[in-house]
């Protein structure tokens, strides 16, 4: 059980006040049980979550049809074998502990301040760890409280049900970080609008439309309220330029000025093929998703706005995230884009009519340069659900998410085009935390 006492100590350790809000490295300047301000405790909790940004960059969108690997062993995110193991030093790993670090760094803050504020920060963080945990690899350890250095021989580190961990962790975090916080993000922190969006895509991800909706509806119809809105152009909500632009609900932030635990390349090099392992990351598949959507543009000579923004075709990249600046790239954990359309494809599959749930596309699909959709031909709930995922695609290229969001609409083998066992669908556990914790950790099934 080494291991969580290494994880432990490095999370409560790391606990000083900064000069800015989240900007700095919290520096080993107390021990846990001297610690009567928890702030640089909470501020640990945010930085630790950048560990997890690139490794969920990768596997959202190299693992799927978005982006490829040339180098061996990289080559492994296109495959679907137990060979992707290989791949545990550079991601994997740094992943999982990256997250039970800013758990671990949470739970401190949330047993042990006073601050109702700090708390349901703390909370959210905790709840958002977790959900990209279960996302990943599915069952996982479970430590809610900060074990006494006595009790870790017998820490129970045994995987618990993603089901689990949804019901009893990850929805009542976000329940108490709706409750406890304002509605307002300040300098990228949590905010319960944050919450409630992030809780609202914990539930389309479990498949519980009927839960996900009144969340997602809050978020759609309240984005004014909480100083939330699309940006005019596509373009402006990336880049280091545009950190924290309107349109951004919440987002890890980044800085140059911060030493980044992560020392690989970084997300916005792997897309912008800057990593020897792939100097041409671009799938032709995006271009032709892009294609498909030529008889929708308004304007043939502009196309669609995002596509010069997303896919460069000439050196088959992604310029999404420019490299000058590239250091200091926010990493958009949600913006309103995304609640929109998790919005429309809930109701749709709550039953409500396809001019009703397309109606909600066409600020995106304007925006964009293409037509709205017309709801007397894709009036079918199978049609408009296609619809949606198509959208998806395109305005969330290069942002992580086309693989989960192949997985949880059982839509892998049709998009892939192959067949692909399931056990694959997840990650495998670092294989270190299955060793450290003498096999108490076991591994997901196929690896």
């Amino acid at each position: 059980m080494k291991k969580v006492y290494i994880l432990f100590l490095g999370s409560l350790m790391f606990a000083t006040s900064c000069s800015t809000d989240i900007d700095e490295v919290p520096a080993i300047d107390a021990s846990a049980d001297s610690l009567t301000d928890f702030a640089g405790v909470l501020n640990a909790a945010y930085y630790y979550q950048l560990g997890a940004v690139t490794p969920t960059a990768v596997m959202g969108d190299f693992r799927a049809d978005n982006a490829l690997m040339f180098e061996s062993p990289y080559t492994e995110f296109d495959e679907y074998d137990p060979g992707l193991t290989a791949m545990e030093d550079q991601f994997f790993g740094p992943f999982y502990t990256a997250l039970y670090r800013s758990i671990l760094s949470s739970n401190n803050v949330i047993e042990n301040s006073d601050d109702a504020t700090q708390i349901g920060e703390a909370k959210f963080l905790r709840g958002l760890a977790y959900f990209k945990l279960v996302q990943v690899f599915g069952d996982v350890s479970v430590i809610l409280t900060v074990p006494d250095i006595n009790d870790i021989p017998t820490f129970d580190l045994t995987r618990q049900s993603a089901t689990s961990v949804y019901n009893n962790v990850i929805i009542p975090d976000l329940q108490s970080a709706i409750s406890a916080l304002d509605i307002s993000n300040s300098s990228g922190r949590a905010s319960s609008f944050a919450a409630q969006a992030i809780l609202g895509k914990v539930y389309v991800h479990m498949g519980d439309f009927a839960s996900a909706e009144p969340h997602l509806a809050a978020v759609v119809n309240g984005a004014a309220a909480a100083d939330v809105s699309l940006q005019e152009n596509y373009v402006d909500i990336f880049g280091e330029e545009n950190d924290q632009n309107s349109e951004i609900i919440f987002a890890a932030q980044i800085s140059s000025s911060v030493a980044n635990e992560y020392g690989y390349s970084e997300f916005w090099e792997w897309y912008l093929g800057q990593d020897s392992k792939s100097p041409q990351p671009l799938d032709l598949d995006l271009v032709a998703a892009f294609d498909a959507v030529a008889g929708d543009i308004i304007d043939t000579e502009v196309g669609d706005l995002r596509r010069a923004v997303n896919v460069d075709e000439a050196d088959l990249s992604s310029p999404k995230y420019p490299q000058v600046g590239g250091q200091d790239h926010d990493w958009i954990e949600m913006r309103l884009a995304d609640a929109i359309l998790l919005y429309a494809e809930t109701l749709n599959e709550n039953g409500a009519s396809a001019e009703s749930v397309l109606d909600l596309l066409d600020p995106i699909r304007t925006r964009a340069g293409l037509v709205a959709l017309d709801h007397t031909v894709l009036n079918t709930q199978a049609l408009v659900r296609q619809a949606i995922q198509d959208e998806r695609r395109l305005e969330l290229a290069f942002e992580g998410q086309r693989w989960f969001d192949l997985v949880r609409t059982g839509t892998v083998d049709a998009e892939m085009g192959e067949t692909i066992n399931p056990n694959y669908h997840l990650f495998p556990i670092p294989i270190s935390e299955v060793l450290a914790s003498e096999g108490v950790i076991t591994q997901n099934a196929g690896y």
